[in-house]
C-alpha cells in the first residue's frame, strides 16, 4: 500500500489539476488523493497532492506562500486574462511604443505588498456554491469582489517589447494573471499572461517535484511525518502528552502558532493550535 503523505508533481501544460489527481489515484492505488491549490491547464510546475490520511493536511497547507515565473504580454486583453482566452482588445502599436521599460517596472512595483485584487472571472472561486468559471460558461455575468492578497516580491527579469518576464513570491490566493491584466490596464494598453510556471509551494520546490512519467517509474511520496515537520513548527511530546493527543485532549503545552505534534517514536499525531495558556487539537491523525 502507498504510504500516506504528500506527492509533489511537476504538472505539464495542457491538462487540469483534476487530470493530475486522476493519474496519481491510479498510481497510488487509492481514490483518496487531493490537491493543495489548483493550477490552470496552461500552467506548469509544482502541484502538491495529498495521499490517504495526508489529504487532511491540505486545507492547512493552502495558507503557505507560492512562487511563480511568468511572462506577461502587454497590448492584448483576453476574456480569461491569459493566452487561453479570446482576444477582446488590442492596443495600437504607437501606444505600446510609447511605454518604456522603466514605466513597466514602476507599474509592476505598485503590486508589491498587501493589495486589493479582483480575481479573474474565469476562476475556481465559488459564488453561492458554484464555481465562477462555470457561471461564465453558463452565460452568467460574474462579479467577484476584491480581496486582500500579499505579493512579497515581484522581480522583473526582462522587458522586451511587449513581453515582460517576471518572478513572483506571493500569498496563496493571488492570481498572477490578474496582475497581468491590472498592470496592462494601468499602462493603458491592456495585458494578459502568456506563460506561468509555479516554482514553489511553501517548502516544496521544483527540485522536489517529479513528472507524471517519473512517478510512474518510481512513486515518490513524502511520508506524512516528514511532510508535517517540513511544513509546520514541530513539537515532540513525551508519552503522557502523546496519549492525551491520541484521544483529542487539550494540552498544557503553550504554542505560538499552528503546530505539528509528534510521539516519542517520531510518529505524527496531530495539528494543534494555541488556546489560552495551552493548546487544542485542530486535526488528529491517529
Amino acid at each position: 500500500m502507498t504510504v500516506p503523505g504528500l506527492v509533489v508533481v511537476d504538472k505539464p501544460a495542457g491538462i487540469t489539476s483534476h487530470d493530475v489527481v486522476a493519474r496519481v489515484r491510479r498510481l497510488a492505488g487509492t481514490r483518496k488523493v487531493g490537491h493543495a491549490g489548483t493550477l490552470d491547464p496552461m500552467a506548469t510546475g509544482v502541484l502538491v497532492l495529498g495521499v490517504d490520511r495526508a489529504t487532511r493536511l491540505l486545507g492547512h497547507l493552502m495558507l503557505t506562500e507560492k512562487q511563480y515565473d511568468a511572462t506577461i504580454r502587454l497590448g492584448v486583453t483576453t476574456t480569461t486574462d491569459d493566452a487561453e482566452g479570446e482576444v477582446v482588445d488590442t492596443a495600437e502599436a504607437t501606444a505600446l511604443d510609447a511605454i518604456g521599460p522603466e514605466q513597466v517596472r514602476a507599474a509592476l512595483a505598485a503590486y508589491v505588498g498587501e493589495i486589493e485584487q479582483v480575481p479573474t472571472a474565469v476562476s475556481a472561486i465559488k459564488i453561492d456554491g458554484k464555481r465562477a468559471y462555470q457561471r461564465v460558461r453558463d452565460g452568467e455575468e460574474v462579479v467577484i469582489p476584491a480581496r486582500q492578497v500579499t505579493v512579497h516580491d515581484l522581480t522583473v527579469h526582462e522587458v522586451s517589447g511587449s513581453e515582460v518576464r517576471v518572478s513572483v513570491r506571493c500569498s496563496s490566493g493571488t492570481y498572477i494573471r490578474a496582475i497581468a491584466r491590472d498592470v496592462g490596464r494601468d499602462l493603458g494598453v491592456g495585458g494578459h499572461l502568456t506563460s506561468l510556471r509555479r516554482t514553489a509551494v511553501g517548502v516544496f520546490d521544483l527540485a522536489a517535484a517529479r513528472t507524471l512519467e517519473q512517478l510512474a517509474d518510481d512513486f515518490a511520496v513524502v511520508p506524512i511525518a516528514a511532510a508535517a515537520r517540513a511544513t509546520f513548527p514541530a513539537v515532540d511530546l513525551d508519552e503522557t502528552a502523546a496519549a492525551d493527543v491520541r484521544v483529542g485532549r487539550r494540552l498544557a503545552h503553550p504554542l505560538d502558532a499552528l503546530s505539528a505534534v509528534f510521539a516519542p517514536d517520531g510518529s505524527f499525531l496531530a495539528l494543534y493550535e494555541p488556546a489560552g495558556d495551552g493548546s487544542r487539537p485542530v486535526a488528529v491523525f491517529v
